[in-house]
């Protein structure tokens, strides 16, 4: 481990240096609202975000991506993005989604699309500094992060705290020539920051623990919350585009007009969308609304934990709440409604 002070100009620095030799991705303003995107100018910077739009998985899990070419003759190349990339200005919420994916698309069949696009990827990221108006973070364990980033930014007022995790931040990090030793003080305004954060970045309060969910919703597959909320769900499947646990995908040949090649897709997919389930002979294992509502709640709180280890599949970031047009998508809302039907034993 690495650790070290950067004043907001040093940073800007250590920022332009990155940009003369790297390909960085970085949050920057869009309009009055925040998005990851390539960075061209350290100026563009914005450290000092509440939510971005999508969340960072879109790096290591591509809305649209090719997983092949082919002929019809049988001819077939797999295709992977080998291209190296920085990627600054994740909040910790959005790193241990990240790291919940890591171990999705590890574990089993191990998925080389994913893996190498994350292998590739040297992750700055920093901590929340203003939080957005539904984020409970804090509820969920995630308004900080101890691992899968390389470097780790803290503002503590009067400058960055930037740790070095791994071996490709230190060498990162080492570029950042106008970096001075970190003192015993700028630790303690560093923990500070995390302890503050742990306790305001909760918008939306859970009323039980977080590891209480996959027992409660085992007593609570019939309530009638699931048919409640789903008659005005639109199934736009907002909420799962927006998640960054979310990482359901399908996949589909698209044939050129030639009818002699073509190439094989990956495309993001939602488990709130009508169709989602239909398999061969027109089948739907979960045709109604109110089951593809509950099936949601229960793959971030039931189903994905019992697969990673009992990690909550949704860390607090809020976008489901703010992308929602119809006030439905909360899972605290409905998580504590069950706990005050049902209760936690």
């Amino acid at each position: 481990m690495s650790v070290k002070k950067l004043s907001e100009n040093a940073l800007v620095s250590f920022v332009d240096c990155l940009l003369s030799t790297e390909k960085v991705e970085a949050v920057q303003a869009k309009g009055d609202k925040f998005d990851f995107g390539p960075l061209e100018s350290a100026k563009d910077l914005r450290l000092d975000y509440d939510i971005t739009l999508l969340p960072p998985k879109k790096y290591f899990q591509p809305p649209v991506e090719t997983l092949l070419t082919y002929e019809t003759e049988g001819v077939y190349k797999s295709h992977y993005d080998n291209e190296r990339f920085i990627l600054i200005g994740v909040h910790p919420y959005d790193m241990m989604a990240i790291n919940q994916m890591d171990k999705l698309f590890s574990q089993d069949n191990y998925d080389e699309h994913y893996m190498t696009r994350r292998n590739n990827a040297t992750i700055i990221a920093c901590d929340v500094e203003t939080p957005s108006k539904n984020v409970f973070a804090s509820s969920m364990g995630t308004a900080t992060v101890k691992d899968g980033y390389d470097i780790l930014l803290t503002n503590i007022g009067d400058g960055y705290v930037a740790e070095a995790a791994t071996e490709k931040g230190r060498s990162l990090l080492s570029k950042a020539t106008e970096a001075v030793k970190v003192s015993e003080q700028d630790l303690k305004k560093r923990q500070q920051v995390w302890d503050k954060n742990q306790e305001v970045l909760n918008n939306h309060p859970l009323k039980c623990k977080p590891s209480d969910l996959p027992k409660l919703l085992e007593k609570a597959y019939e309530h009638p919350i699931w048919e409640e909320k789903a008659k005005t769900c639109f199934s736009c499947g907002s909420c799962n585009q927006v998640c960054p646990t979310c990482y359901c995908f399908n996949v589909q040949d698209d044939v050129s007009w030639d009818l002699k090649t073509g190439e094989r897709k990956r495309i993001w997919d939602g488990c709130l969308l009508d169709g989602f389930t239909r398999v061969a002979g027109g089948h739907e294992f979960r045709a109604k609304r109110a089951d593809r509502f509950r099936h949601r709640l229960y793959r971030k709180a039931k189903y994905v934990p019992a697969k990673i280890g009992g990690q909550i599949a949704c860390v607090g970031c809020g976008r489901c709440i703010n992308a929602c047009l119809t006030d439905i998508a909360n899972p605290i809302s409905i998580y504590n409604k069950l706990v005050e039907d049902i209760g936690i034993d």
